[in-house]
């Protein structure tokens, strides 16, 4: 049957702004400007209500609930080429932080339906973000609702809300004590979270930006569509003439992980930092921040957004539009 569906998405105004830091980690700089088009957004990180209704009208299962393809990874256990996706899980106490395993576990039976393994559910989550979304999940959702995934300069415009240049989503000074602005670690990391952090809240916890959007630091990372590269292609000062317009990422063959050969498996951008970035150890919970995601795995702490371009409308507030979804088999 066809479906109507109406979806709430907030307005960004086409602009130019410097994309990217250099500041703060390699990967983001140089920053350069950019122009992007105007474009409406989700204003929340797409929840597990909608995802339920998506697979509900479509039977979509996602990758974290089909098993491996042994070929694609040589030599690995048999035990870990069953369905299953990447949990964080907190330590017992102070750890070395440069080894990622010790807070994360391959996980069989974890999906976006059981977020902590087998045993773990949805109940009192349906206004949490999804999780455990691989790229081509979030692509078949946004295809669903007849939108797409925000490109990285895209996703970084509406991030900033007019902030052209600042540190944070809300400025360039960090949260000030007592004052909750966003869902990221806060505590000793990976081990003691203080209350209320440490895990996903609902979507909208948190106070929106000028766009009306919420989320863009923290929480769940979020996919785009664009490929991943070790830093950005544009020049610090392009001339006025030569600023790139609708910018999209490297082409996909520069995805790849030249530190890890024996797995071909290409990586896009994701942004805007999670629960787990922590002052200490991932300071990536602002909007120049980005990281590579292998499209094929999911984990705990990424989600999505969507866009949908169209001819501009007046360039303030919020419009309900109607996304008629494709028929369902």
């Amino acid at each position: 049957m066809t479906v109507d569906v109406e979806i709430g998405l907030s307005w960004v105004p086409s602009q130019t702004y410097a994309m990217g830091s250099d500041e703060h980690y390699a990967e983001e700089a140089p920053s350069h400007p950019v122009t992007v088009d105007g474009f409406w957004i989700s204003p929340t990180q797409v929840t597990n209500a909608s995802f339920a209704a998506f697979v509900d009208a479509t039977g979509y299962v996602t990758v974290a609930e089909r098993p491996l393809d042994p070929a694609d990874f040589p030599g690995a256990p048999p035990d870990n080429l069953r369905a299953g996706s990447m949990v964080f899980t907190g330590t017992p106490g102070p750890v070395d932080l440069r080894h990622i395993n010790l807070w994360w576990t391959w996980t069989p039976g974890a999906c976006w339906r059981r977020p902590d393994g087998p045993h773990s559910g949805l109940d009192g989550l349906e206004d949490h973000p999804v999780v455990h979304v691989a790229h081509e999940d979030a692509e078949a959702y946004a295809a669903w609702g007849s939108s797409a995934l925000p490109t990285e300069a895209e996703w970084e415009a509406a991030a900033r809300g007019g902030l052209d240049g600042a540190r944070f989503v809300w400025g360039d000074q960090p949260e000030p004590a007592g004052e909750a602005l966003a869902n990221y670690w806060h505590g000793d990391f990976p081990w003691r979270a203080e209350p209320g952090y440490g895990t996903t809240r609902p979507v909208g916890s948190f106070a929106p930006n000028a766009y009306g959007l919420y989320d863009l630091a923290g929480n769940v990372w979020e996919w785009t569509s664009d490929w991943y590269a070790t830093g950005h292609a544009g020049e610090p000062d392009p001339k006025p003439c030569c600023v790139p317009r609708n910018p999209r990422g490297p082409d996909v063959e520069a995805s790849f992980d030249a530190r890890q050969p024996q797995f071909r498996i290409p990586r896009k951008v994701i942004k805007g930092g999670s629960f787990l970035c922590a002052d200490s150890y991932c300071l990536r919970y602002r909007p120049a921040a980005r990281r590579p995601q292998m499209v094929d795995t999911g984990m705990s702490h990424i989600g999505f957004r969507v866009v949908r371009r169209q001819p501009a409308v007046p360039e303030s507030g919020r419009a309900m539009l109607p996304l008629a979804s494709p028929t369902a088999p």
